[in-house]
């Protein structure tokens, strides 16, 4: 910080992360490398498959594609900075690293609320209208459905940006988090920042809402659809393509609500840190496995990219 009179000019800040922990940060280190690697090896896997398998090569897991690239960028928006300030004392970030990490986390969170939206519309057209499937998903439509989810992640992350960083900061410096988040970022703040959350509270309503509301409106109808089929076997394969993606749905967008829109009296720095890590960090980790674990088609082709014989 630099001094001016009576004021001080915010630099750089500093991570306090987990430091409550004692004693602990070698056993974090090697925790949070670990649900790194395995989140990049997971992911991988899913974009290789979907790269070169061709029984993957449909609308579904082209999304699921974009979906693998986002968890990885989404989780090293967070880990590798967080990995550092394990080995290090300082844990300082400057104000420009902190606010370019603050843009790309909200970059690819909202890009996300999006993606997943589109795949909810996917299976809606795939379960609903499947005879007119191939035209309305085709590859020219999937391409603009995901270039415009990741153009709407970019573009409100400048507004989210802008919004969190355009205060003056003129100490305290100490963001009690794991990295430069919004609402503990604004804390810090030595001016009125009621218009800052009103905007920022706004711009998460207008993506997490609107995209849910359309998975809602979606699986109502696919609901609908399964409710009507004559046998249960063919309602329980039908709804078994959705499961894997509806439990993705429920723990990104359940998570990022109760972080985004609750009351600020509400929040607390532990509480903000847990919900924070299970949506910025855990779930890029278990997408992957949830996806792989329940459906047969990405065993499948895991087993003919090891050499193994699928098991009818």
């Amino acid at each position: 910080m630099e001094g001016d009179n009576n004021s001080t000019v915010v630099k750089e800040f500093v991570l306090v992360g987990f430091t409550s922990i004692p004693n602990s940060q070698g056993l974090l280190f090697a925790l949070f490398l670990a649900i790194y690697v395995v989140t990049l090896a997971g992911n991988g896997i899913i974009i290789t498959l979907t790269s070169t398998d061709p029984n993957l090569d449909t609308p579904m897991y082209y999304f699921l594609r974009n979906l693998s690239v986002i968890d990885i960028c989404y989780i090293s928006s967070t880990v590798p900075q967080l990995l550092v300030h394990f080995l290090s004392r300082t844990r300082t970030i400057s104000m420009l690293t902190c606010a370019t990490q603050n843009y790309a986390f909200f970059a690819f969170g909202v890009t996300e609320c999006f993606l997943l939206a589109v795949m909810s519309y996917d299976r809606y057209v795939a379960i609903c209208n499947p005879l007119h499937y191939t035209v309305v998903m085709s590859r020219q439509a999937c391409a603009k459905l995901a270039a415009g989810s990741w153009i709407s992640g970019f573009l409100h992350s400048v507004v989210l940006t802008v919004y969190t960083f355009h205060v003056p900061f003129c100490g305290p410096n100490c963001i009690d988090h794991f990295f430069c988040e919004a609402p503990q970022v604004l804390k810090l703040a030595c001016a009125d920042t009621y218009v800052n959350e009103l905007v920022i509270f706004a711009v998460a309503v207008l993506v997490l809402i609107i995209p849910l509301s359309l998975v809602f409106v979606s699986y109502s109808r696919i609901l609908i659809t399964i409710l009507q089929m004559s046998t249960a076997a063919g309602r329980r394969k039908t709804f078994s393509t959705c499961a894997s993606h509806l439990t993705v749905v429920s723990l990104f967008y359940g998570a990022a609500i109760f972080m985004y829109m609750r009351p600020r009296s509400t929040h607390s720095p532990q509480q903000d840190k847990m919900i924070s890590l299970f949506y910025a960090v855990i779930t890029p980790m278990v997408n992957p496995m949830i996806y792989s674990l329940r459906n047969k088609e990405v065993k499948g082709a895991m087993m003919r990219a090891w050499g193994m014989k699928e098991r009818r």
